[in-house]
């Protein structure tokens, strides 16, 4: 069973979604079915919807990567992951944003016959795809929290510099123990993991905008060797240099 994406994209008008009575309602049928043994994906905001019902409490999931702040904060006992695109967790399947349905389509075929759904993919034009983290903007989510927009600006101003958490605490006026656990809270990571998106953010740019070499990017965005920048590109995206780096004329 699939359950369809609500109309709202926002965080406020998603919120209100909630709360109307036929989406409480097809909650309630949400749960007989799980409880009948059915497998059930949502998509998108359609995820929430799943997660209202209490069915995903300790149980591994994703959402459209602009919405995981409100995600962590209402459901609080999932394991959500927004850097993937498709979560298969017990008799679960979740996935990222919009385009994810398609994602999440083949993900269900895939649990019953893997070649099948190759078979699907290369009809639809569709490439193999785990990651969001391509795709996610970090300022985005940090803004929806003061203490930790005023990190993610300290961080990009500082960004060719070793990081520090007692710097970072001192400049955001936190201590060291408030702003790791509103970082977890708002973004599901450490000030840390945090700093490593948006240095990530920064070289995908230079790559792609630049002629410099790997190391001179290394350079500007806080690492003292290229081998270092390579593996967490790598690492976060899936993806090498040579397949980021596109040079504009």
């Amino acid at each position: 069973m699939l359950i369809p994406a609500l109309g709202a994209k926002m965080p406020a008008s998603l919120e209100d979604a909630l709360i109307r009575s036929d989406v409480r309602d097809f909650s309630k049928f949400i749960k007989i079915w799980a409880e009948a043994g059915a497998s059930i994906g949502a998509a998108c905001t359609g995820t929430f919807i799943l997660a209202e019902t209490g069915l995903l409490d300790g149980q591994r999931a994703t959402t459209s990567w602009w919405l995981s702040s409100l995600f962590r904060q209402r459901y609080p006992l999932v394991a959500l992951d927004d850097s993937l695109m498709l979560v298969n967790s017990s008799s679960f399947t979740t996935a990222g944003a919009a385009l994810a349905h398609l994602d999440l389509a083949l993900g269900v075929v895939r649990k019953v016959s893997p070649s099948l759904a190759s078979l699907c993919g290369r009809y639809l034009l569709i490439e193999p795809r785990s990651s969001q983290a391509v795709f996610i903007i970090p300022d985005h989510v940090a803004h929806t929290d003061p203490l930790v927009e005023r990190f993610e600006q300290w961080a990009r101003a500082n960004i060719a510099q070793g990081f520090s958490l007692t710097d970072a605490a001192r400049a955001v006026g936190a201590s060291e123990r408030t702003l790791g656990r509103r970082l977890k809270s708002i973004l599901g990571k450490s000030p840390l993991a945090y700093v490593q998106d948006l240095r990530v953010e920064r070289a995908v740019h230079l790559l792609q905008t630049t002629n410099e070499s790997v190391e001179r990017i290394a350079e500007q965005v806080g690492y003292s060797d290229g081998a270092t920048l390579r593996g967490l590109l790598r690492n976060k995206l899936g993806k090498g240099v040579r397949e980021l780096r596109k040079r504009y004329m």
